[in-house]
């Protein structure tokens, strides 16, 4: 029994008022081809093809004048124009097919987000529960959101994100994910992380009770599904850099904790600001006395209670006592306390750049 392989195609129609003009433009100006035309004795329908679709010009069509967008990153490209019109009334702009990413300058502000206090949590990409920890994302500057993922199989494709840094760190439960050029299945569990360097091919697999911390910069960045790229990829570069950036999977129970930039605090780091380059630091800080008042000098200043409780003391503020799945953002010169900790307490802290320098006051 033989199967037939059926082909398939899919047309945009696009009305035109002209369309003897817009053959023209369509194929000259915007480098497309003809595919078809008729009747030959008074054209009233063609269609073309060219930078990935294929259209349908139709003088009998009764929609409304569309919109086409072209990606590319030829100044050149229909004589430099950004915006045109065609003469049968299509409108097309011209846009970069590979933008630079803008990090947006940070609106500094105190921040905390307690969990207590019931921040919806919101269905996301592949399923995934989002609950957003910094609702002001500083203006743009950064996106943290406390996510839950469904246990059992996750259903996601092979994707990439458009991004300048983006921390994965589990507090709950495990998942297993597979990286581009990094082997096999991975598995993070309470305590570990991921670092996904820009552009790195990812796909999450499957998980049992997982929450995950997940911090993006800037706060609006794109997601790309690659269609190409079968995971395992049956390569194994450690070494391999995404950007000036390397990929991490740091285990909190081989971590090794030292003096850290606060007295009275110890912490362990998770090699991040190494493998970015100080593009990022992130340290799990736990209590070994008193803390005193301090200042930080850096941009931005992430803080979520993994474990524990602590309060924490702002320069004219009220005090605010944390638990576990609280965050804060603490901005640059303010003084803070972090006072009476729990002696469980585990405290996640992410800092842009990595490493701030820190005031003892």
């Amino acid at each position: 029994m033989s199967m037939t392989a059926f082909e398939i195609r899919a047309e945009m129609v696009l009305p035109t008022r002209d369309l003897r003009a817009d053959l023209p433009f369509f194929t000259k100006t915007l480098g497309m081809r003809m595919d078809m035309i008729y009747p030959a004795d008074n054209p009233a329908v063609a269609v073309l093809s060219g930078h990935g679709v294929r259209l349908r010009l139709d003088a009998g069509a009764k929609t409304a004048p569309a919109l086409l967008r072209i990606l590319t990153d030829d100044a050149g490209f229909a004589g430099g124009a950004r915006h045109l019109t065609s003469p049968g009334g299509t409108r097309v702009e011209v846009d970069e097919l590979n933008p630079p990413l803008i990090l947006p300058k940070t609106e500094h502000a105190f921040v905390v987000r307690r969990l207590a206090d019931q921040a919806p949590w919101v269905i996301g990409r592949a399923g995934m529960e989002y609950r957003d920890l910094i609702p002001t994302r500083l203006g743009g500057a950064m996106i943290a959101s406390h996510i839950r993922v469904p246990d059992g199989p996750v259903p996601d494709m092979v994707h990439y994100h458009k991004v300048g840094f983006q921390l994965i760190f589990c507090v709950a439960g495990w998942v297993d994910v597979l990286y581009e050029d990094q082997g096999d299945t991975l598995r993070i569990e309470a305590g570990d992380c991921f670092i996904q360097p820009p552009g790195i091919r990812h796909k999450v697999l499957h998980s049992e009770g997982v929450q995950v911390v997940e911090i993006g910069v800037p706060a609006e960045h794109v997601t790309e599904i690659d269609h190409e790229m079968t995971l395992p990829n049956g390569v194994i570069n450690r070494t391999r850099e995404w950007e000036g950036q390397r990929f991490v999977h740091n285990l909190g129970a081989t971590g090794v904790y030292k003096p850290y930039r606060i007295p009275g605090f110890e912490a362990r780091d998770t090699t991040i600001n190494e493998n970015t380059k100080g593009v990022a630091s992130v340290m799990v800080a736990r209590p070994i006395g008193v803390a005193p008042w301090t200042k930080h000098s850096g941009d931005i200043l992430f803080g979520f209670v993994m474990a524990g409780a602590m309060t924490l003391e702002g320069e004219g503020k009220d005090p605010y006592r944390l638990e576990v799945g609280d965050a804060f953002v603490i901005p640059p010169e303010m003084a803070t306390r972090y006072s009476d900790p729990t002696a469980d307490l585990a405290l996640i802290e992410v800092s842009l750049p990595g490493n701030p320098a820190t005031q003892i006051l």
